[in-house]
């Protein structure tokens, strides 16, 4: 059984995918925050960068957004990527493109200064902003319209032939601009021809509004936003089969059954219901445990091994460990019980990069199998629990020591990046200094102060973990240096301050002394 859970709540909302009550994929979005991908902008270029063909654009959206030639010039390849498909062009676009690209210079396109028309292909994540495209793309539930595209065609994900044919002539039969081009999406399969008519009129509106406020408007601003997570979550659930998509907010439930209405499948029946129990829904069914554990590095597999998870600035690393799995029988196959932890601990790696939204280099690192047709068998079910995946994964072999390298598209920002920001403690690096290392500090700092700063009567100040350390090793030998130079020391203790931050105070006039 698969659901759909829509939690509506007044700054964010959360979308679960549940797989038989399991949680399989998790997206949060925020109202301070809300996903660019898809909204096209009326931008303005405030540099070239020559040496990469590329350019900066300025859409108003915090960081400026960041174009290369190869997004400029016509790009199949991005349509695929954001639409999830194969389109079938007729003739073999990859020669023309490289063509352009080799006699094509970004100085020649854009120029300081000059407003263009673009559209966000990739989020914002971190400190890098958004990727940009200038061949826009406007999509609807049946049909993409390209507006700067001449091409016509039907997605190669429609097998049928009587179907594609049937939705080529539909096409090619359409009024419109010859220099405007047209996608059949998978779900045109079952739309019908008045259907697919008035979505393309949409659409045409749509671009059309877009052109008239691209030259009424003064500055950098958004002309076009694509839909939010609510109507993504409707044609998600649409377009994959979805048995229930249940919602905990009313006004957000009857907006989703009038878009129901709208896009009816005759092949399959969504179930849309109003979730009506007092305890939050997403803690009845188990979600908030699960988002809890997609928060720490370490997460328990049945068979007592574990996965930690390992961030750098290069790569994510997963190291998978046998942990508390033992074996019942002593002439069982070792090799065999670690080929089934493995097994396991690629199901869960694929749905922990779904839930916590990993993306970029990740390397798994599994328990060490002697047999390359285990290696093999591992490998494998990795590929196929991450076949369901939403955004573009590739996987290659295992190597000698079990490793596996893969990349997953970075779509969005990750689960710890929505949730969380550098510690200010320590810079990002999520550790203090230990009580040890303070303690040396204090003695070379009270040195200095009773060498260079020749006072003679002071206090000391930290907070109570690190008073209580002291009195137990370093307090008394602070006090013999202290009065070696007729220095008297105080102690004092103040809980506001940082475990690792001291003070020193002149007991004399009260003020305090900087080391």
């Amino acid at each position: 059984m698969k659901e759909i859970l829509l939690n509506v709540e007044t700054k964010e909302t959360r979308l679960a995918k549940l797989k038989n009550r399991k949680l399989d994929e998790l997206v949060i979005e925020r109202k301070k925050s809300r996903q660019l991908t898809g909204n096209v902008y009326r931008g303005r270029v405030t540099n070239i960068l020559h040496n990469i063909q590329s350019a900066f654009i300025d859409i108003n959206e915090g960081e400026n957004g960041f174009i290369h030639i190869s997004d400029i010039l016509e790009n199949t390849q991005k349509f695929q990527e954001m639409f999830d498909m194969d389109f079938d062009w007729g003739y073999d676009i990859s020669e023309a493109r490289q063509s352009q690209e080799k006699e094509t210079d970004i100085a020649k396109l854009l120029k300081p200064d000059q407003t263009v028309l673009v559209q966000v292909v990739k989020e914002p994540i971190g400190s890098k902003g958004a990727r940009l495209t200038s061949n826009i793309s406007i999509p609807g539930r049946y049909l993409v319209l390209l507006p700067n595209s001449a091409h016509r065609g039907v997605s190669k994900k429609i097998t049928d032939r009587n179907a594609r044919e049937r939705l080529k002539q539909t096409i090619k039969a359409f009024e419109m601009p010859t220099d405007m081009g047209l996608i059949c999406r998978t779900a045109s399969m079952w739309a019908t021809t008045e259907q697919l008519v008035d979505e393309a009129h949409e659409l045409l509106a749509v671009w059309n509004n877009i052109v008239e406020q691209f030259h009424k408007a003064k500055g950098p601003t958004c002309l076009f936003r694509e839909s939010d997570l609510i109507k993504r979550a409707l044609m998600t659930a649409l377009d994959k089969k979805y048995d229930r998509l249940l919602i905990d907010h009313y006004p957000t439930y009857l907006s989703c059954c009038r878009m129901q209405q709208r896009y009816s499948d005759p092949s399959h029946e969504l179930k849309i219901e109003f979730y009506r129990d007092k305890t939050a829904m997403f803690e009845r069914f188990g979600v908030e445990k699960e988002i809890d554990k997609a928060m720490k590095r370490k997460i328990w597999l049945s068979s007592g091994g574990y996965l930690f998870f390992d961030r750098t600035e290069a790569m994510y690393t997963i190291d998978v460990n046998s942990g508390r799995s033992s074996q019942s029988d002593s002439n069982s196959d070792v090799e065999e019980t670690l080929v089934q932890i493995n097994m396991e601990a690629a199901e869960e790696i694929a749905r922990q990069l779904r839930i916590r939204n990993i993306g970029g280099l990740v390397i798994c690192d599994f328990i060490d199998m002697r047999s390359r047709k285990n290696q093999r068998r591992v490998l494998d079910r990795l590929k196929e629990a991450m076949k369901d995946d939403s955004a573009k994964c590739t996987i290659l072999g295992m190597s000698e020591f079990g490793l596996v390298e893969m990349t997953r598209q970075r779509s969005r920002e990750s689960l710890t990046q929505t949730f969380f920001t550098h510690c200010p403690y320590c810079s990002g690096h999520g550790t203090i200094k230990n009580f040890e290392s303070t303690s040396i500090e204090i003695e070379r700092a009270l040195r200095k102060l009773i060498h260079s700063e020749e006072q003679f009567a002071v206090e000391l100040v930290c907070h109570p973990h690190l008073d209580d350390y002291l009195s137990q090793t370093d307090k008394e030998h602070f006090e013999k240096i202290a009065a070696k130079s007729n220095v008297e020391l105080n102690f004092k203790r103040n809980d506001i301050l940082h475990l690792n931050e001291f003070e020193f105070y002149s007991t004399i006039n009260g003020q305090k002394i900087e080391v």
